[in-house]
């Protein structure tokens, strides 16, 4: 049945300016391994590790939940609509064109702040000791260059995505085995602490699980995506808990829970002095695949309002030759380097969560009139999206709320316009 609907879709909706279909599923799973294992491991821990201290399992557990449900409802609507743009399309589909709008909005904003995130993870790790203003041309350089690959083809970006992925799990690995060879640093594995902080955490966490979103915007760029995107959403999300379940463990073990909440690289921490230099390669490898992955998604989404006209239309432009939105994808990556050159990690991490919790809200609203047996995981998603958005710290929840403020002042500036 979403088979069919989906054909019924695509024929009479699908723009002219469409993009070419040459993602498979094992592409389409390395996106989404390459979009959150960056993030996840390398950026999210620590800041977690100060709100949560050793309920840091039990903020990660949350997180997964919600994020398994935001993934179930993402997958069915994705089989359905299989055009770029993700939540964007679902919500303007089933709830109305404002909820898209604001889907969209929130989209671009909090995965905006996430890429300029995995720069600066990118420069920390790549350059510990360089200064300013050096740091900054350094993250703008990372984001041309990343900008570059993108602009030349999906298939190349989902090539270098495998290859950053491969690289990342083996230093991960190595790094494991040789934190479970070293000394405890002590103090409790798992403990429930007084206040919101395993709720902070696992909203900060969810930062790291958000990069299945990838796959459900370029769902107009996956093959057979009724059947692909289903199927590659649950296995990213689950390789990627298995490898944050396991990590996260032997961070506690190792360095305890207030050296991991203390410390700007833990992983690197955490490892004997011999292998730190080869997990911070890895981290920065790392942190580019994730990056690589989020651009692709901001400037699909990006793609799809414009053609609706709520961005700027000459963004909407698809390379003839390459079949990227390259007009939009040059457009994201200035306004990443720009914000990569001036702000601060850990707020663009609490801003982006806030956003991309915003975004996933609706997503499941959307999913809810689909009705049958997936509803109570809709109902869940939703509820646990809006928890952790408002137990995040009140600085990016303030932002957060500024920002969707400012989109609906826009929207209804140009509906009075229209």
């Amino acid at each position: 049945m979403a088979r069919n609907t989906a054909d019924r879709w695509r024929i009479t909706r699908m723009p002219p300016t469409s993009l070419t279909r040459r993602l498979g599923l094992a592409d389409a799973v390395f996106l989404g391994l390459g979009s959150m294992i960056g993030a996840g491991v390398f950026a999210a821990f620590a800041p977690a590790a100060r709100a949560a201290g050793a309920g840091l399992l039990i903020a990660l557990v949350l997180a997964a939940v919600v994020a398994y449900c935001n993934a179930m409802s993402s997958a069915r609507l994705a089989a359905i609509y299989p055009e770029s743009g993700g939540t964007y399309v679902y919500g303007r589909e089933r709830l109305g064109e404002f909820w898209g709008y604001l889907a969209g909005w929130g989209f671009i904003t909090g995965k905006t702040a996430s890429c300029a995130a995995m720069t600066l993870t990118v420069v920390a790790y790549a350059a510990p000791g360089l200064g300013q203003p050096w740091r900054s041309l350094l993250a703008v350089a990372v984001v041309a260059a990343l900008t570059a690959v993108n602009y030349f083809g999906v298939h190349r970006s989902a090539l270098a995505t495998r290859v950053i992925v491969s690289c990342t799990l083996l230093v991960l690995t190595a790094s494991g085995v040789a934190m479970a060879a070293g000394p405890s640093g002590g103090g409790p594995l798992v403990a429930w602490p007084g206040g919101g902080g395993v709720l902070e955490a696992a909203g900060l966490l969810f930062f790291a699980f958000a990069g299945y979103a990838r796959l459900a915007t370029l769902g107009e760029e996956v093959r057979d995506p009724a059947r692909t995107i289903p199927r590659a959403i649950p296995l990213a999300l689950g390789i990627t808990l298995v490898v944050y379940a396991a990590l996260a463990v032997l961070l506690l073990v190792r360095l305890g829970p207030a050296a991991l909440a203390a410390s700007p690289d833990p992983i690197a921490a955490a490892v004997p002095g011999w292998l730190a230099p080869v997990v911070r390669v890895g981290a920065a490898v790392a942190a580019l695949g994730s990056l690589l992955a989020l651009i692709l998604g901001v400037s699909r989404t990006t793609l799809a309002m414009s053609r609706d006209g709520h961005l700027p239309r000459f963004l909407a432009a698809v390379h003839p030759r390459y079949r990227v939105p390259h007009r939009a994808e040059l457009a994201v990556g200035l306004v990443v380097a720009v914000l990569a050159a001036t702000i601060d990690l850990r707020a663009a991490i609490g801003f982006s969560s806030f956003a991309v919790l915003t975004y996933y809200a609706i997503a499941n609203a959307a999913a809810l009139t689909l009705r049958g047996k997936a509803l109570p995981v809709a109902v869940l998603g939703l509820a646990g999206c809006v928890v952790l958005a408002f137990s995040l710290p009140l600085p990016s929840v303030l932002a957060g709320c500024a920002a969707l403020v400012l989109g609906c002042v826009a929207y209804g500036v140009r509906r009075i316009r229209r």
